[in-house]
């Protein structure tokens, strides 16, 4: 079930909003609870066995480490989620690739496994690692309730493609939330801008995006190829940080504090910087999870660079079984590292932004590459590669709307609106507006987006969110 789907928008989430407002704390639990596996359950029931499996295996294990924080625990607790990990997600990727091996040396091939990837599998199992960790550090107790730690794990709202939401930042929620009316305007106001952000935006860039990337890349011309590239960031950038912001959202009207995930990456100037705004729940993961316990930068110099390539080929790997999802993150770390030793000093603001924005998207073409020889092909496409490339109708594809969208989309990845917003709210106060005619405003944009966003679902066809492979 998604969250940009007309099931979701007119059934499924004013039912589980308003039979759990009325409800005593230990019922509300129980409902959403119920509500999450329900959810999830939608997509296959298949896996929800896997998920039930992991908080079992996770209940039974932080038990165990409450008891006795033995590091030989912890290991065992960390390995079964990464074993599960292992067989649903990288199963299929490490048979290839071994056979790829064994058919250059005329070896009869291993059988593929076909093992169907449960939906946010890595983002619930690591969730579900840092509970362990954290109960080993002793940075938080272990969770004696069964259903609670049920519901962190598989709270709806972010559960298929995050945030990724560590134990301790919720704890204390599980046992005790509020929910007032200031919680529930906050919270539909944040879904509502992320549900447009995903049906307005990033569905419209994916149209003219899939079309490019789906060309053959040996006659592609540059124009054709960074126009590919640049919508294709767009489409990314709209797709996950609409999830997230309909995740805070709903989280919120849940009584939920939901850590952000995106805080305007694409005006970066560095991709050290642009780690810090782009996916920040999972940037801070690995940095907490594996960064520090590898030594992060206290070992010298090359133990620095060596512990930044590990967390981003691991990085690439979490994104994708898949080759260029490694040579993506191998990419980034490069960078990481050359900034690191000072390759790319203070540049200017211009040409530092330029440098930050040129290597991302030359790695949103790794990133969304079938392949890496797909992913080569493309980047010499970029770079004027093909001496004969075939023209590309724009007419049929460009219009009207796509063309708002564009604009929106661009000026929407900078603080403009959100300085705007702001200014219209100090314009207002200074007016002596009345707060309530001001509220109205915004409630009527507010509805008017919503009715904007059905009749968008209603009328034309949407892709699912990116994220959700992962």
């Amino acid at each position: 079930m998604l969250f940009s789907s007309l099931l979701f928008l007119w059934l499924f989430l004013p039912l589980v909003v308003l039979l759990y407002l009325p409800l005593a704390q230990r019922g509300r639990n129980a409902w959403l609870l119920l509500a999450s596996l329900i959810f999830y359950a939608w997509g296959g029931v298949s896996y929800t066995v896997v998920l039930l499996a992991s908080i079992g295996i996770n209940y039974v294990c932080g038990r165990a480490l409450e008891r006795n924080r033995s590091p030989w625990l912890l290991t065992l607790g960390v390995g079964l989620n990464l074993a599960i990990l292992i067989v649903f997600k990288y199963a299929g990727f490490f048979t290839e690739s071994v056979n790829e091996l064994l058919r250059w040396q005329s070896i009869p091939p291993f059988e593929l496994p076909r093992i169907a990837l449960p939906l946010g599998i890595s983002f619930y199992t690591f969730q579900a690692i840092s509970y362990l960790v954290d109960v080993y550090r002793g940075t938080t107790p272990g969770q004696r309730s069964l259903p609670r730690l049920a519901l962190f794990i598989s709270l709806f709202p972010q559960l298929i493609a995050g945030p990724i939401v560590r134990y301790h930042v919720i704890a204390e929620q599980l046992k005790q939330r509020t929910v007032g009316w200031a919680d529930l305007a906050i919270g539909l106001r944040r879904f509502l801008i992320g549900l447009a952000k995903k049906v307005l935006l990033a569905n419209n860039f994916a149209l003219l995006a899939d079309e490019i990337f789906d060309l053959d890349p040996t006659t592609m011309s540059a124009t054709t190829a960074w126009a590919g590239a640049i919508l294709y960031a767009l489409q990314i950038f709209f797709d996950f940080s609409g999830y997230s912001d309909m995740a805070i959202g709903l989280g919120r009207l849940f009584g939920f504090r939901i850590p952000e995930n995106f805080n305007y990456p694409y005006i970066s100037r560095s991709i050290r910087e642009f780690w810090r705004r782009w996916h920040i729940t999972l940037s801070e993961w690995f940095r907490d999870y594996l960064y520090i316990p590898l030594g992060g930068n206290r070992g010298g110099r090359w133990a620095t660079y060596r512990n930044l390539l590990i967390v981003f080929v691991l990085t690439g790997l979490w994104h994708g079984a898949a080759w260029h999802f490694l040579v993506w993150g191998l990419w980034h770390g490069l960078f990481m590292v050359l900034e690191r030793q000072g390759w790319f000093p203070r540049l200017p603001g211009i040409l530092a932004h330029g440098y930050a924005l040129l290597v991302i998207l030359l790695g949103w073409v790794l990133f969304n590459a079938d392949d890496i020889t797909h992913a080569g092909g493309y980047l010499a496409a970029l770079f004027g590669g093909n001496a004969e490339p075939v023209a590309f109708d724009w007419t049929f594809y460009w219009d009207r709307k796509l063309t708002l969208a564009t604009v929106v989309g661009l000026l929407a990845c900078t603080p403009v609106f959100e300085r705007g917003g702001a200014r219209l709210e100090r314009w207002a106060a200074v007016a002596r507006w009345r707060a309530e005619g001001w509220g109205s405003v915004q409630l009527l944009g507010l509805v008017l987006l919503f009715l904007l966003c059905t009749l968008e679902l209603v009328t034309h066809s949407f892709n699912p969110f990116i994220y959700f492979c992962f």
